[in-house]
């Protein structure tokens, strides 16, 4: 009896490996880098989505208008994950209201705000007293100001800068989607309308659709 059951073992586990294998390195549509050093993770049921941006960015502030036509087309199938970095002479205070406001429930509120300030009503987002004054716009109270001139999130927003280094990031926006997918505007000439199209493509590939 035993002879004859090994064999069904084997089969069987050779069979569970190779779908194993197929699962940790799908074939992905669109134009991409895999960062090998990094696993991929996809649970069969919802697409983690990293987008690491600059609240100084222009081309960050341009991708915006995609992300809820993206979101759109996979109704409940993507965890989008926002990761705020800056550059050069940045401020990392923008990051922080961020974080601030994202504790609070108020996370997109803020992304959205930060951006308008900047580059519709022309302010310096790293100037604390303009972050405060979007905190009152959004109701966070006196509390979010302390916090934020206490620099309670600077650590946040520091290890935020060190994941950037970790996956790589050069540029903004970046996205890093199922663990170690990476696309930017760059790959596809900088063209926020290409970008859009090329992040449905990999995420079709992904979820099979």
């Amino acid at each position: 009896m035993k002879t004859k059951i090994l064999p069904a073992i084997i089969v069987c586990l050779f069979f569970i490996t190779s779908v194993a294998a197929a699962g940790d390195n799908p074939s992905i549509r669109g134009v991409h880098k895999r960062l090998h050093d990094q696993k991929y993770n996809y649970d069969g049921k919802k697409v983690e989505v990293m987008e690491f941006l600059s609240f100084y960015c222009g081309h960050c502030y341009q991708f915006e208008k995609s992300i809820p036509v993206i979101k759109g087309n996979f109704p409940k199938k993507t965890e989008w994950k926002t990761v705020p970095i800056y550059w050069g002479k940045g401020s990392p205070k923008p990051g922080e209201a961020y974080f601030l406001a994202r504790e609070a429930g108020k996370g997109e509120q803020m992304k959205k705000a930060l951006f308008r300030t900047i580059f519709v009503e022309k302010k310096d987002i790293g100037d604390v007293a303009v972050l405060e004054d979007i905190g009152i716009e959004l109701g966070l109270g006196f509390d979010f100001s302390r916090r934020l001139r206490a620099g309670d999130k600077s650590k946040e927003a520091a290890d935020a800068m060190q994941m950037a280094k970790e996956y790589r990031v050069n540029s903004t926006p970046t996205l890093i989607i199922a663990g170690n997918i990476v696309t930017s505007p760059g790959d596809v000439g900088h063209g926020m309308d290409a970008f859009r199209d090329n992040v449905i493509a990999i995420l079709i590939s992904i979820l099979k659709l």
